[in-house]
């Protein structure tokens, strides 16, 4: 994200144009948020915090910069006749609530069910950071992960699921640490085929199962 330059255009999820400001005006923003909190962004310990956290959101929301189906446009194909489910589990993430701007820490289970070709398994887990990397709702980054490598790589079918613990809910409001929402979206086989769902679900155990 180049938080430097003073006007730069994104596109919101209904492509309507957003017009970034400047960094300077970030930095006076956080400046602005500090006195509201209750502290002097002039005394020593909070001279470069405003710096450090227009840099801090450069990452943290980079995923406006990044186009998730590109990052799946290059396949293979020499795959031996292989058509069986294709899992990545356990792909950690880290994203924010839109409503409070607060964490949610989890992790992604992906599957398909190839074609003609597969994608390399980095790419899985970068599409989930793409996605993760802005401010979400949970159950729309789900259908989202699961959209965009359906549409991209036109597989027989494709399962996505995240558990997150969402610090909106932990660290404020209710006080409920340790607690995860699990979120599924199925497409094509995965949502027809009720064994194959199943497996998919033993295979990256079951989280809507546990307990303890």
């Amino acid at each position: 994200m180049n938080i430097h330059d003073p006007a730069i255009e994104t596109e919101r999820d209904d492509k309507a144009p957003v017009i970034r400001p400047t960094r300077a005006q970030a930095e006076e923003a956080v400046r602005t948020l500090l006195r509201w909190a209750g502290d002097d962004p002039e005394r020593e310990g909070l001279l470069d915090t405003p710096a450090r956290v227009t840099k801090a959101y450069g990452d943290w929301f980079r995923g406006y910069d990044e186009d998730p189906g590109a990052m799946l446009q290059r396949t293979f194909e020499e795959v031996a006749g292989y058509d069986e489910m294709v899992v990545l589990r356990d792909i950690r993430f880290e994203s924010y609530c839109e409503h409070h701007m607060a964490p949610i820490i989890g992790k992604a289970h992906v599957a398909y069910i190839p074609t003609d070709r597969v994608v390399g398994i980095s790419k899985l887990a970068r599409v989930v950071d793409a996605f993760a990397k802005r401010l979400q709702v949970q159950e729309k980054m789900n259908a989202q992960i699961a959209a965009t490598l359906n549409d991209v790589l036109q597989p027989r079918g494709v399962a996505v699921v995240l558990e997150g613990e969402h610090h909106c809910m932990s660290t404020r409001g209710v006080h409920k640490p340790g607690v995860s929402m699990v979120t599924t979206t199925m497409l094509g086989e995965f949502r027809t085929d009720r064994d194959l769902r199943r497996e998919f679900m033993n295979i990256i155990g079951n989280p809507t199962n546990r307990s303890g």
